[in-house]
């Protein structure tokens, strides 16, 4: 017989496998990153709801696989990338119902149900695959919600797609996919052909068998749904159930015919007859049972009995049956690619191309190798011994490459080409054990602004800044005085190891380098110079932190750490390099101990108020009072702004504010008691502007304190304001419609705009002492305060100076026109009794100041 057509029918089977590698760039489809939450039968959730929620959790795998399980599964994406992508796909057919959800700026702007318990027609585009097309504007935020049901595996491949390349790659796909059903209708009429001229009962079987396997990749690929069936969706899921027995029933009985096990193995032949049997039974139950039950019964199944299918051929290939070598890869194939998609299925294997066409691909080569077997029996033995021994020499060789390629993997980045973080640990060990009487600097380079290249340019463009950053870097560390190569040969010599794709680490003599000054300023001044790339200068905005041994660590572990702790300090975000500091370790052992207590403090309502007066410069009268918090009960002292700080790390300050508040009321309320209606200010962090809820509970507690309706002012500094100005000025106009009256804390200290500052709903400004402390003996400050609160008057603030400490700097500020001052001219943070006995003898230091 002629070989050459049935090897390019083989060729064609293989280029399934080249679907997974199609060249479509990052332009025009990606897999996005997916965010989900496991809905509990009991549970309903609306789409707000669930967009709200705080349950989401990051997908760990390329695509959701969960198997089989009742749950209802939400996939949040939000769509990036260019403008053209406006199509999602699912690429998977057997899903019960899907609820797609487009929102606009976390606004509803389109819903689409189908799935496939609804009418093929109902699904908005045509296709086996679940597609839903949307549009995207610009200069708005879009994310999809997915709401999934479905009583078989719930599993939901996902891609985002440019629509005119989708439907490209598809035409290729489809005619792929018309290669295998003609390859496998091929099969069938040439076998049907050898049955109807020969009347052997084999080829029938065969015909039967290979049938199934159509019709059982065509179920799975929503084919038949949409051929013959497409308004019956339960016709659909019956023939999805029958498929998968009826396809291993015949398989079985070509089986047990082709070899002969009735003669030949009667025991075999016996458990064969008792798995068509299963088999048959259970294609029987599945037309009692619901649609999850009898698929698992029929996966279930098809693993034993492809199994039992794959181990006849060797089994009868040992006794020197001449029909079981044909079979044995035949059956091989087909097994192999049945069982990775049945683990698919339950999810013990993730989607990838292999998972999901597993079965398409083995069934393609099954039915082309029996049907050569059936057509032209057995190669010659010499050939197949002659390529075995040529594939296990190829197997040779390419597992001793892959062994050399495992080894340069384990100790470089994969991307740049540099040393890793284990490479540099060894080396930087090494270093210390043999000359231990040296000091050593390690640095830690992170590309703060990598991840915004990323998302300006894509992925594949940031790698190429990366590699052209790594390279850079590089050679400025190279030239630093007693820098120390982290791996050095005849072509290539690195000075830096990567820790991760945004951080590099480097070693420095430590003498050589601080001898040298200007030369780590020039070196630093180079690190920042931005990367030219497609005719942009783009900046990476690199930070350094630098640990030194033995001053600040001992193994490489430990520096490594506090280099990357000094790195991600603010003095470093600032000033571009920061040395490690044991009082700015946020994460030391006795920084841990301090947040347990903080939290135990909090519960146990060991914290307190302090009370700092705010005088009128006009009237001299006091006219408000700032809460202070304060840690009385602790025995060793701890700044209120550490407190402040340790809480925002830690998550405490929501807890820490709301307790503020409620006592800041409760405080004021017993003011009033003794007769002083003063108004009352409240310092918010940031972290407070960007809790969505945070509005709401200001509205509840001032619903309680309804007496205190515009007395309670919120002060919030400018530069954490400018930290997040789109959402602060968010949350600050919710808290003003509210009526909470805003200041603008430290003003002067930060770097705010003054169109921003103009939007801001504030009623007052806070100079920071820093311009306050000085003013008497420094001219160019009188400048700046005087231009400030003539800038801030003009706005409609009242203007509060910070800071004030003696008569000369009081004086000042009443000419300059400055409406309040606060400090310790008038007293010190107090307690609240003391206070109350300070307002009471305050009238002779505000006649002093009157």
């Amino acid at each position: 017989m002629n070989r050459s057509p049935w090897s390019r029918l083989l060729i064609a089977v293989i280029l399934l496998s080249g679907l997974s590698a199609s060249c479509i760039g990052a332009e025009v489809s990606y897999t996005p990153d997916i965010d989900f939450i496991r809905q509990a039968p009991d549970e309903n959730l609306t789409y707000e709801e669930a967009f709200a929620s705080d349950r989401w959790q990051a997908l760990t795998s390329n695509s959701p696989n969960f198997g089989y399980i009742r749950d209802t599964l939400w996939l949040r994406i939000q769509v990036a990338g260019p403008a053209s992508i406006n199509l999602l796909e699912v690429r998977y057919s057997q899903l019960d119902k899907l609820t797609f959800y487009l929102l606009e700026d976390g606004q509803l702007a389109r819903r689409v149900i189908t799935g496939d318990q609804y009418p093929f027609s109902q699904r908005p585009i045509l296709h086996p695959h679940f597609l839903f097309p949307f549009e995207r504007k610009s200069g708005h935020d879009y994310h999809v919600l997915l709401e999934v049901e479905t009583q078989g595996a719930m599993q939901i491949p996902l891609r985002l797609w440019n629509a005119q390349s989708f439907f490209e790659s598809s035409l290729t796909e489809s005619q792929l996919h018309a290669v295998y059903y003609g390859i496998l209708i091929t099969v069938i009429c040439f076998n049907l052909f050898i049955f109807v001229a020969l009347r052997e009962h084999v080829y029938l079987l065969y015909v039967l068998s290979t049938l199934g396997y159509l019709l059982l990749i065509g179920s799975l690929n929503g084919t038949t749904f949409q051929l013959f069936w497409p308004g019956s969706p339960a016709t659909q899921n019956q023939a999805m159930l029958l498929t998968v027995p009826f396809a291993m029933l015949f398989s079985l009985l070509f089986s047990r015919s082709f070899l002969k096990l009735k003669a030949t193995a009667p025991a075999l032949n016996r458990l064969v007859l008792f798995t068509i049997s299963l088999n048959a039974i259970v294609a029987l139950i599945t037309f009692f049972t619901d649609y999850s039950t009898g698929s698992r019964l029929t996966v279930a199944l098809a693993i034993p009995s492809c199994l039992l299918l794959t181990a006849l051929g060797p089994l009868q290939w040992v006794r020197r049956n001449p029909q079981a070598g044909y079979y044995t890869l035949a059956w091989g194939a087909l097994t192999l690619g049945s069982a990775i998609t049945a683990a698919s299925k339950y999810g013990f294997l993730p989607n990838t191309f292999i998972t999901m066409y597993g079965m398409q691909i083995g069934s393609a080569l099954e039915a082309i190798l029996l049907t050569l077997a059936l057509a032209a029996r057995l190669y010659q033995h010499r050939q197949d011994r002659v390529e075995a021994r040529e594939a296990e020499l190829l197997a040779m060789a390419a597992r001793r490459s892959a062994e050399l390629k495992l080894m340069d993997h384990a100790l470089h980045n994969p991307l740049t080409g540099f040393p890793n973080r284990a490479s540099f640990e060894m080396m930087l060990n090494d270093l210390m054990m043999r000359c231990p009487d040296k000091r050593y600097a390690v640095g830690i380079i992170h590309l703060s602004n990598l991840q915004s290249v990323t998302k300006t340019l894509g992925h594949s463009n940031s790698d190429r800044v990366l590699e052209l950053a790594s390279k850079h870097c590089n050679t400025v560390i190279r030239d630093i005085p007693g820098a120390i190569p982290v791996e050095q040969n005849d072509t290539r010599s690195f000075f830096l190891a990567s820790l991760d794709p945004q951080t590099f680490a480097f070693a420095v003599d430590a003498d050589l380098g601080e001898a040298a000054p200007r030369a780590i300023i020039r070196g630093l001044d180079d690190l920042h110079y931005p990367i030219e790339y497609l005719g942009m200068q783009v900046p990476l905005d690199p930070q350094v932190g630098i640990a030194v041994f033995p001053e600040h660590g001992t193994d490489a572990n430990t520096l490594i750490r506090r280099a990357a702790i000094a790195e991600s300090s603010d003095h470093a975000r600032e000033r571009g390099m920061a040395y490690y500091k044991p009082s700015r370790d946020s994460y030391s052992a006795d920084r841990l101990t301090l947040v347990s207590e903080l939290r135990h403090a909090l519960q146990n309502n060991d914290l307190a108020l302090f009370l700092q007066p705010k005088l009128s410069l006009k009237t001299g009268q006091v006219v408000g009072l700032e809460a202070l918090i304060r840690w009385p009960e602790r025995a060793q002292t701890v700044r209120p702004d550490e407190i402040v700080i340790l809480a925002e790390q830690t998550g405490l300050i929501n807890p820490l504010t709301r307790w503020v508040l409620e006592q800041s009321l409760s405080l004021r309320t017993r003011l009033m008691e003794h007769g002083w209606e003063l108004g009352m200010s409240v310092n918010i962090s940031p972290n407070n502007l960007r809790e969505p809820d945070f509005p709401l509970f200001v509205q509840r507690l001032m619903s309680r304190f309804h007496t205190h309706e515009g007395t309670v002012t919120f002060e919030v500094t400018e530069t954490s304001m400018m930290q997040d100005p789109a959402n602060s000025l968010t949350a600050l106009n919710s808290l003003s419609a509210a009526g909470i009256p805003i200041s603008i804390d430290d003003f002067g200290s930060g770097y705010s705009s003054l169109s921003y500052i103009k939007q801001l709903p504030a009623s007052e400004i806070k100079i920071d002492r820093s311009l306050v402390s000085d003013l008497a003996s420094q001219s160019e400050y009188r400048v700046i305060v005087q231009t400030t609160i003539d800038m801030c008057h003009s706005l409609g603030y009242q203007v509060v100076a910070e800071g004030v400490e003696d008569e000369i700097t009081a004086e000042l500020l009443r000419d300059m026109g400055c409406d309040m001052i606060q400090g310790y001219l008038l007293t010190p943070p107090l307690p609240f009794d003391e206070m109350l006995d300070w307002l009471r003898d305050s009238g002779s230091q505000q006649r002093m100041l009157g």
